[in-house]
């Protein structure tokens, strides 16, 4: 998270109870997450990139990448911020 602050953004803190899925979406801004316990895996654009996140893993997604999330089965914590477009 203290990265994040140092880059200037306003992270928020976001978790979720294991197997949780995100079905396909997308937002209209840049996304930054940091995953500090848990896991999730991210499968990304129209390529079905797949990305496994641990702890002290980072992700961004530029605005409108279509993206699913699955859930480890320990759940998953991150810090999570927006940067407008």
């Amino acid at each position: 998270m203290q990265q994040l602050l140092h880059e200037g953004l306003a992270p928020s803190r976001w978790s979720n109870d294991p197997d949780a899925v995100y079905a396909l979406h997308e937002h209209p801004y840049r996304k930054v997450l940091v995953v500090v316990a848990g896991a999730v895996t991210f499968t990304i654009g129209l390529t079905q990139n797949v990305v496994m996140m641990r702890p002290g893993d980072r992700l961004e997604l530029p605005p409108h990448t279509p993206h699913s999330a699955v859930v480890g089965p320990k759940g998953v914590v991150c810090f999570e911020a927006q940067i407008e477009i």
